[in-house]
């Protein structure tokens, strides 16, 4: 069974078009480690994304995190100043 996950991340506002260039560049590496973004929101201001993603395993989130590819975009994340949180998550009975 699949894992599902939860990144909240908290932009301050003149850093919203850099967060977004650096998910733009980012997310198509998804698939290459069985990745699915499930769905992607964001408030109107655009201060906050929160995305629902799932993996095949902890192992392939891992795969994506350390993937060389996705590491070179790195600095737009850090010069968005995004704050990220990544919880696992489960449906609830």
């Amino acid at each position: 069974m699949a894992e599902t996950y939860v990144l909240i991340a908290r932009i301050p506002p003149e850093g919203v078009d850099v967060f977004r260039s650096y998910e733009d560049a980012v997310l198509p590496y998804l698939a290459d480690h069985g990745g699915r973004l499930e769905r992607r929101l964001a408030s109107g201001d655009g201060c906050t994304e929160i995305h629902v993603v799932s993996f095949p395993t902890a192992a392939s989130l891992a795969a994506y995190r350390g993937d060389p590819r996705r590491l070179r975009h790195r600095a737009l994340l850090e010069r968005s100043g995004a704050r990220l949180e990544l919880t696992r998550v489960s449906d609830v009975p």
